[in-house]
């Protein structure tokens, strides 16, 4: 009975595995032809591509296995962590270069304040001078210093002796001192004439300059026999609101040494200033506030500083008088409690006047300071005035008060002798009342 065998498959292994046998067996016939038929060789590479895999996986970095599972537990996307990782590190390289940078540039400052000191010690022993081992003389030490810290003014004198009067001018000064914080000051001229002193004028107060253009005259009357015995004092001072004025330096001209011949006009250097003859009086601090809608004009009266001392147990019982002058006369007045035994004396008292629009271009605000004597007359302690006739200081709180309607200002004023202010206001007596007239 005849065997059926298969057909041949290609795909076969088994087949296959025949094939290569007999293939071999050609090639070289002392070699053992393979067994094909063994059920072991055809799963033989199943097995062997299954073990790779296992083993492949077994071989992962434990450092690498740690970061994936952490990225795996972070709720956001890969790429924004590591766009937060990368953000990160170049902060920290941003921190530590700005720390490196600070670093040197300490060390550099270091370096050039070395040199630089090391630069003024050797200035002094270059050989060339001996002006470090000589000590100066103490006069020249104090000129030496008035010329390079005060500064310059310039200055003119004309004397008029048919008129019997002096003009004074205050042209410009230059390099003053500066007495501010920020390296500026605010400078002003003040100008009398010593011994009568019986006039002091001011020029307007320029701001943050060193260097101020004054361009202001004033007169005064003075005889021919006066003249020669007599002073030109011209002080520039430092403005101050709400302190005192700071004195930067003075001239004094000597109107004896003067040729009269023709217009003087020269720049000298500021000294310090002679405490023998300043007469210091006090100060006092007020408020002024206007309101033109409601016709009011409200003086608070604040304190005083410094005053004179007017009693024999070296005190004085200050009280102060508010006087409102319309027309260069005696108009309303009101004055303060009396505060015994003081020299400093804290008032705070508020007095209102009714003064119209076109009234307050006319007003003068006279504040006396006064010593209350039980038993004698009152003495008068020192006084100011201000209004549009007024000049300096007590001008520009007047103009400041009329610029800031409704809002009250303050600011310090020193105190003057009463012959000064009496003389430059020059009030006019109070016109009788009909009903009072001997007629």
């Amino acid at each position: 009975m005849p065997s059926i065998s298969p057909q041949p498959n290609s795909s076969h292994p088994a087949h296959l595995a025949s094939n290569s046998s007999h293939s071999t067996s050609h090639a070289s016939p002392s070699e053992a032809p393979p067994i094909a038929s063994s059920p072991a060789l055809t799963s033989l590479p199943f097995t062997i591509i299954s073990t790779t895999a296992v083993y492949t996986n077994t071989t992962l970095n434990p450092a690498a296995a740690f970061f994936n599972n952490l990225l795996n537990k972070i709720p956001l996307p890969r790429w924004l962590v590591y766009a937060i990782f990368v953000a990160g590190g170049l902060l920290i390289l941003l921190c530590c270069l700005c720390i490196c940078i600070k670093c040197c540039c300490k060390g550099n400052k270091k370096k050039k304040q070395q040199k630089k000191d090391e630069k003024i010690n050797l200035n002094g022993v270059n050989g060339k001078t001996t002006s470090a081992l000589i000590q100066p003389d103490v006069a020249d030490v104090d000129y030496g210093s008035a010329k390079k810290e005060r500064g310059k003014l310039l200055y003119s004198l004309e004397y008029n002796g048919a008129q019997s009067e002096l003009t004074v001018g205050i042209k410009q000064a230059s390099n003053l001192k500066a007495m501010d914080l920020g390296g500026s000051s605010d400078p002003y001229a003040k100008v009398y004439i010593c011994p009568d002193k019986s006039r002091t004028c001011e020029t307007k107060v320029f701001r943050h300059t060193l260097n101020p253009v004054f361009n202001e005259q004033f007169n005064f009357h003075i005889s021919k026999s006066s003249l020669l015995d007599s002073t030109v004092v011209m002080q520039v001072f430092d403005f101050n609101r709400f302190s005192k004025h700071n004195i930067i330096g003075e001239l004094r001209v000597q109107l004896c040494n003067v040729d009269w011949n023709h217009v003087i006009e020269e720049w000298q250097d500021l000294g310090e200033p002679a405490k023998f003859e300043d007469e210091n009086l006090g100060e006092i601090c007020l408020s002024l506030r206007f309101v033109p809608t409601a016709a009011k004009l409200t003086v608070v009266i604040l304190e005083a500083k410094n005053l004179k001392k007017m009693d024999i147990g070296g005190s004085s019982d200050p009280y102060v008088k508010v006087q409102l002058a319309l027309d260069k006369r005696k108009w309303r007045k009101r004055k303060t409690s009396i505060k015994k035994k003081t020299l400093n004396p804290y008032y705070n008292e508020s007095f209102t006047f009714d003064v119209s629009f076109e009234q307050i271009q006319r007003v003068n605000l006279v504040i006396s300071v006064w010593d209350h004597d039980a038993m004698t007359r009152n003495d008068a302690m020192g006084k100011i005035f201000l209004g549009c006739d007024a000049s300096g200081n007590q001008l520009r709180h007047w103009a400041d008060m009329l610029s800031n309607p409704r809002r009250p200002v303050a600011q310090w004023h020193n105190l003057l002798s009463a012959e000064q202010v009496n003389s430059t206001l020059n009030l006019k007596k109070r016109i009788p009342l009909a009903s009072k007239l001997p007629f």
